[in-house]
């Protein structure tokens, strides 16, 4: 993409706005038009510019117009239309403008583009308002709207319903006619009416419609309203797994039901029957002749083919494209009633008129005084508003116009109208010659991605999009704002005054991870001046190293910096660009690992957190220490095109934890699919990743050295793991056992090769042949057809007659294996052919192994299940191992981006061998890194424009505009692919009120915010005094006291602790022992002995025995008494140390050890109810002490 790029000169504070775009052979050109202010070296932007933008992306040719070029000549041939950019031999694709021209050759340079197919942007930021306009011309084509992926469906069944029943309700097919009915395996097909799909996988007579393509349409069914439906419950997907026919019954018989029941009720007489309408997502209907697609079927007649489907099948959604027609910018700058605001009250309220008659009033005021307002120039803005409003006044007539018209809800309400925003028409003048850091990289980042869309991927935005921050102006005081002497930041100080630069350069700032969001705060803290002060800082951690493939987003880094640590690479970078910065960079993990260095000063002493990760664990934890701390929250998030971010501020708005998110796939897929009955290529790459490339190279070699190193430790660990990781753990170890007696001692690379070639035809051939052989039987038995809908039958790999892929899996395995078992591989080809050759690898003959294979369609009989007996056998053999003999292993760390490792080598083979056995179509090595490297896509242009929103959020908390209220901040919700109608944008919520249960005047509610704070530096309370000041305060009873958000079973008090000071245990004279039932709950085997010893005679010699066993337990039960109460009458400090310190003595003790030590304070959770024994919920305590060193 040829791409032509209109700069603004040097200015302020929020220079580099570009960025270079396009691929290997693409080409940027920068124009530098009206050049009248250079830097003080005389260099102009874009020659300050060209260095680092070539530097971005060595594949991306940027380069400078002739500065002989003048605006005048700028429409020509030799310019905007040459023929041959940079030698490429096309034209520009675009032509971006981030500077107003002057309006004749701006409208001219639009209509230029307009004319020949090129795409024409405008970007452009004055003061605290930014515009970007958008023209793709007459004609432009949509290919791909969204750029979301299109959905493959696996058919499992078709049925054609011959006369279409009432209650089935598809669009355009009437009651009686015949129609046909896909059922699908997905629960939800994702399709709506009229969404064309082509035909894939069809087998048998129903082969000839592959490659088809057919108009789809949504199926519903009717239900009686007072049926009231479940669809979401367990019952109504049980019943969509019927057929269709079945499913139509069912309702019906329903429906009667209910109608017989309302036709007899008195009170319904002369009403309708309410009725709703159901749609079932696992169901689609076929259209046969629809002119939007071939005809399916020459001859409608012919439509009992689909009576012959057995299995099989894909639908392939296809997108049809969009055709667009844009206005040229001279007609939507008068033409564009209610411009679009990125404030969604702003713009229903119509405030982007004010925006957009400012812009036009600039253009006339220069075109009639030869230069462009004056900061704060107040006569420059008084002319500017007088051409606001000629303009208005002129344009009242014209119908579809931008006036100063009244605005509701987004719509001009008749023609009535109201007064200019004068303010905002001055301001806009006032500031005009300014641009601030936030509003460049938000511009830069939308703008960007509007060249992308010249291809016809994504949807541009509806022409534009204006962003007006008034918030940032609270202060015009002349000796704030001005007078300005050269500083770096003078644009800031014109806009928000000395006085926040000031506290801007004494900001404590810790930016949590410097990927891609990281780089691009960093960049804004540095340009803004944040952390210069004497008590300002930056902090930036991350543990993460450059990786190449960081480099297409991650614009601080650069090839020489691939494996050094993004933080030292990320503070290095901008401290060049600005020296005065006060930066210190970690490499360390904030979580509750690292307290002991980001200790409770160091949370205290910050200004606020700024998160800029990609994991949801990290983010709650850093919510969680700004909701104790009670800091500001900047956070934000990308995925491909799609955005979004949250102000979070204390006591004002809701926090991240108020939420519900997890890093969890929701589209979990069965492992009875993956294991056996795949059908999508996702399915073969899920279980080569979870299933071969774990075991063999992970899990295994993991498990095995830790047997091989300590075996003794090993079987103790093995006790506190569940049983199918038992069962698991223990045929790991023996499978890496027995390939070393295989071997005949020490695994060299000859011995990886059969290891692989056992894996091979394990893998690939004699778990198929095993599969199907067991699928004949139940055929046979049960007389039913096995392999249908969605289970294909798969076929084997014979080595007899190889196909390609086996040398490529050979390949791959034995030099992965050859990594675990620390062997030299053998990367040349025609090496590893010879010892292939060498070798004489035979294929051994299938026999029946009698074991039984599991056929099951659900997920309950998994690989976890208790291995029972042979366990116990494996452990028995396992014991009898002499490991100090075994060869050393070295488990596998899964890296995507290492081509070297065979990590994706391995993966691509196991999943197109799979998918080979399956007749499923092979996947690129590319999707398989993607997947199985659960790669989220980042793209630098939706990087770049959430962080500029961020960034003039954290002007607003510099302000202090939290004071004023939530409304005054923004949190976003962005996709810059699907068009300016997915621009969102909202004030934060509010905080979530949590509701304690109980009643005034105690507090009815709190937030997450809050917390009980009991100080007890004076005196120290005992656990039993902290429950009953709870208990007093509050009128509750006290279950269980514990350390706040943690989820074991642990606690400093517990009730039913309490209640065992009531248990006893007592001899009798008569022998008889008389036993509290409590006992037996926690100590069951003593029943037994009490039994017995009511049974059996003084003079039995057995009665020694159990008197023993009840002897043991009534000396547990006073040591339990005894340990309560030390703990129920001790510290409350105490009793935490004493229940909460790890018990394995090293590392974990230490940094309990040096966090306790470091604070007096633990903060409690409580569980307690009411004498209705109702449920309480109290904020968590902060229990202050008295503190003395353990």
């Amino acid at each position: 993409l040829p791409l032509f790029l209109c700069q603004r000169p040097v200015g302020g504070s929020g220079r580099r706005r570009g960025h270079a775009v396009g691929r290997s052979g693409s080409s940027v050109k920068v124009a530098q038009v009206e050049e009248e202010e250079k830097e003080k070296e005389g260099v102009t932007l874009a020659e300050a510019s060209l260095g680092e933008l070539r530097s971005l992306n060595p594949f991306c040719r940027v380069d400078i117009l002739d500065k002989s070029i003048t605006t005048e000549s700028l429409l020509g041939e030799e310019v905007v239309l040459s023929k041959d950019v940079l030698g490429t031999h096309r034209p520009y694709a675009a032509i971006v403008v981030t500077k107003l021209l002057p309006k004749k050759v701006l409208l001219a340079l639009n209509e230029t583009a307009r004319s020949n197919g090129i795409a024409f942007i405008m970007a452009i930021t004055n003061g605290v308002t930014s515009s970007i306009f958008s023209d793709f011309g007459p004609n432009h084509e949509i290919t791909d709207a969204t750029g979301e992926p299109t959905q493959t469906l696996a058919v499992s069944n078709v049925e054609v319903i011959a006369e279409k029943p009432k209650l089935l309700q598809v669009d355009g097919v009437k009651d009686g006619e015949k129609v046909v009915i896909l059922t699908v395996a997905q629960s939800d097909h994702g399709l709506e009416d009229g969404d064309v799909v082509v035909l894939e996988d069809m087998r048998d007579e129903m082969e000839v419609l592959n490659g088809k393509s057919v108009t789809v349409k949504r199926v519903a069914i009717s239900s009686p309203t007072a049926a009231k439906v479940d669809t979401r419950g367990v019952a109504f997907k049980t019943a969509l797994a019927l057929p269709t026919s079945s499913v139509i019954s069912n309702f019906e018989r329903q429906f009667d039901f209910y109608k017989i029941a309302f036709d007899g009720d008195e009170e319904s007489s002369g009403k309708n029957f309410p009725v709703r309408t159901i749609t079932i997502f696992n169901r689609l209907a076929l259209v046969l002749n629809d002119d939007k697609g071939e005809k399916l079927l020459d001859d409608s007649s012919k439509v009992g083919i689909f009576d012959k489907y057995q299995s099989g099948g894909l639908l392939n959604q296809v997108r049809p494209p969009i055709a667009k027609q844009y206005l040229s910018l001279t007609e939507t700058l008068e033409k564009t009633p209610v411009p679009q605001m990125l404030r969604g009250e702003d713009w229903e309220l119509g405030k982007g008129v004010d925006v957009h008659l400012s812009i036009a009033a600039v253009l006339d005021f220069h075109e009639s005084s030869g230069h462009w307002p004056r900061l704060h120039n107040s006569d420059d803005a008084a002319q500017v508003l007088k051409l606001a409003e000629d303009i208005s006044n002129a344009r009242k007539e014209v119908e579809g116009s931008c006036w100063s018209q009244n605005i509701q809800y987004g719509f001009p309400m008749g023609g009535e109208p109201r007064d200019l925003d004068e303010k905002r028409i001055r301001r806009y003048a006032r500031l005009f010659a300014t641009e601030l850091t936030g509003f460049c990289a938000f511009l830069g980042g939308a703008a960007a991605q509007e060249v992308i869309k010249a291809s016809g991927k994504f949807t541009p935005i509806d022409q534009w999009v204006h962003h007006d921050e008034c918030a940032l102006v609270v202060d015009e005081c002349t000796s704030n704002v001005g007078p300005l002497f050269g500083s770096r930041y003078d644009h800031q100080i014109a806009i928000m005054g000395k006085d926040f630069q000031a506290r801007l350069a004494n900001q404590r700032v810790f930016l949590v991870g410097c990927g891609a969001l990281g780089c691009e705060y960093l960049k804004g803290l540095a340009l803004m001046g944040a952390g210069t002060g004497k008590d300002g800082k930056i902090w930036v951690t991350d543990m993460d190293r450059i990786e190449v493939s960081n480099l297409s987003r991650q614009f601080l880094f650069r090839q020489n910096d691939v494996g050094h640590p993004k933080s030292v690479r990320g503070a290095l970078v901008v401290e060049r660009w600005n020296p005065n910065v006060n930066i210190e960079a970690l490499e360390k993990k904030v979580g509750t690992d690292s307290e002991d260095h980001f200790d409770d000063k160091f949370w205290e002493s910050l200004s606020l957190c700024w998160n800029a990760l990609d994991n949801v664990e990290a983010r709650k934890y850093t919510d969680a220490r700004c909701l104790f701390f009670s800091k500001a929250l900047l956070e934000s998030g990308t995925l491909g095109t799609k955005c979004n971010h949250e102000v979070i501020l204390p006591f004002r708005t809701s926090s991240y934890n108020d939420g519900e998110e997890s890093d969890d796939n929701e589209n979990q897929i069965a492992m009875c699919t993956l294991r056996s009955f795949p059908y999508l290529p996702k399915h073969c790459i899920e279980f080569a990743k979870q299933a071969y490339f774990s075991d063999y190279f992970e899990f295994g070699p993991e498990v095995y050295e830790s047997f091989r190193q300590d075996s003794l430790a090993f079987f103790e660990q093995l006790d506190t793991m569940e049983p199918g990781d038992q069962s698991r753990s223990l045929r790991m170890i023996k499978a890496f056992i027995d390939l070393q007696e295989e071997a005949g001692g020490a695994i060299d690379f000859d011995g990886c090769v059969r290891i692989a070639f056992n894996r091979m035809i394990k893998d690939f051939r004699t778990s198929i042949i095993d599969l199907c052989h067991s699928a004949d039987e139940m055929e046979k038995s049960s007389g039913n057809k096995f392999w249908t809908g969605t289970k294909r039958r798969p076929r084997p790999v014979d080595w007899t007659n190889p196909i390609p892929l086996l040398m490529e899996y050979l390949y791959s395995t034995s030099n992965m294996y050859a990594s675990v078992w620390q062997v030299q591989g053998v990367r040349d080809r025609d090496q590893f052919q010879a010892v292939l050759d060498k070798l004489k690898l035979e294929q051994p003959q299938w026999k029946p192994s009698g074991e039984k294979v599991d056929l099951s369609e659900g997920d309950d009989n998994e690989e976890g299940a208790d291995g029972g007996e042979d366990d116990e056998k494996l452990k028995g053999e396992l014991y009898k191992i002499d490991s100090s003999k075994l060869q050393p292993a070295q488990p596998a760390e899964f890296e995507k981006d290492d081509d070297l490792n065979f990590h994706i080598d391995f993966l691509t083979t196991a999943t197109n061998m799979r998918s080979w056995n399956y007749d499923i179509k092979p996947s690129a090595r590319h999707t398989v890194k993607v997947t199985a490297g659960r790669i989220i896509p980042a793209l630098a242009t939706t990087t770049a424009m959430v962080c500029g929103l961020v960034d003039i959020e954290f002007c607003k908390l510099v302000l202090g505009l939290q004071s004023q209220g939530s409304d005054k901040f923004l949190n976003s919700n962005i996709n810059l692919a699907a068009g300016s109608g997915n621009f969102t944008t909202f004030a934060p919520d509010p905080p979530v009120p949590i509701s304690t249960g109980l009643e005034s005047p105690q507090p009815k509610s709190f937030t997450s915010w809050d917390k009980i704070e009991i100080s007890c530096k004076a005196n120290e309370l005992s656990v039993e005094q902290l429950a009953q000041y709870v208990s007093r305060t509050f009128g509750v009873s006290v279950d269980r006291i514990f350390l706040h958000g943690d989820t074991e079973d642990k606690a400093i008090f517990n009730e039913m602790d309490k209640s065992k000071l009531d248990w006893a245990i007592d001899f009798a004279e008569d022998g008889k022992v008389i036993v509290s039932d409590g006992v037996f709950t926690q100590w069951p085997q003593v029943r037994m002995a009490v039994q017995m010893l009511g049974r059996l005679p003084p003079t039995s010699g057995q009665r020694a025995i159990f008197k023993s066993q009840v002897e043991k337990v009534k000396v547990a039960l006073d040591q339990t008494k005894e340990s309560f109460m030390k703990k129920f009458t001790g510290k409350v400090s105490d009793a935490y140390h004493q229940v909460y310190r790890p018990l394995e003595e090293g590392e974990k003790q230490d940094y309990f050890d040096s966090v306790f030590e470091a604070r007096d304070y633990v903060t409690f959770g409580i569980d307690c109810h009411t004498q209705s024994k109702e449920d309480i919920t109290l904020p968590p305590i902060k229990y202050i002490f008295p503190h003395t060193k353990k």
